[in-house]
């Protein structure tokens, strides 16, 4: 899927975080990485349904961004927004996608998520929660007038940290004409699809 160069950058950050995950223990610094598995399977779904706005939450160094950036690569005029609230993580991911010339292809916003979702444009086809958990029900709800027809939304950790989850995945149950799954790849993806008319 990727040229050689940018598989030597996802490998070197897959170490990267393993290796800043275990020293570090304040959340603020940890990587939080994908499990590669998941990073695959969620590249999979955004390719294959060919979704075309893109939002993720949750930057981090960039990892999971490459995975979507890449997975929109041949979509022509396709939006991958991603949002971050640690300047020091962003400018990690920027020179992470600049690694892998997807930097142009990705418009990286600093801040605080809950606040960043209420003012961006609509619309958005997909929706990759991978921040605290915790605040994904009060974006999502916000979301939800900015959302295609058709959409799919995928959520890690849903095995690691279930109770953290748990709102989230209550919310998208009671949504109408959602399907959803978790596929027990990595940590746990949730992943919900709305068909569009």
């Amino acid at each position: 899927m990727f040229e050689a160069a940018t598989e030597q950058l996802l490998a070197e950050l897959e170490e990267l975080g393993r290796e800043n995950d275990q020293r570090v223990s304040e959340r603020r610094y940890k990587l939080l990485n994908l499990a590669r598995p998941t990073a695959e399977l969620m590249c999979l779904l955004v390719q294959a349904s060919r979704r075309r706005s893109v939002l993720e939450i949750g930057t981090s160094n960039g990892y999971s961004t490459i995975w979507l950036a890449e997975a929109l690569r041949r979509t022509p005029d396709a939006r991958l927004v991603s949002l971050e609230r640690f300047a020091e993580k962003l400018a990690q991911a920027r020179g992470n996608l600049e690694r892998a010339g997807l930097l142009a292809r990705v418009e990286l916003i600093e801040g605080d998520a809950t606040e960043i979702v209420r003012v961006l444009e609509p619309p958005f086809d997909c929706v990759f929660f991978d921040a605290d958990r915790v605040s994904a029900p009060a974006q999502l709800e916000i979301l939800l007038p900015k959302l295609s027809a058709d959409t799919l939304l995928m959520a890690d950790n849903v095995l690691s940290h279930p109770q953290e989850v748990a709102e989230y995945r209550g919310l998208i149950e009671r949504l109408p004409g959602f399907i959803s799954t978790v596929a027990p790849v990595g940590k746990g993806l949730h992943i919900a699809w709305r068909k569009g008319c």
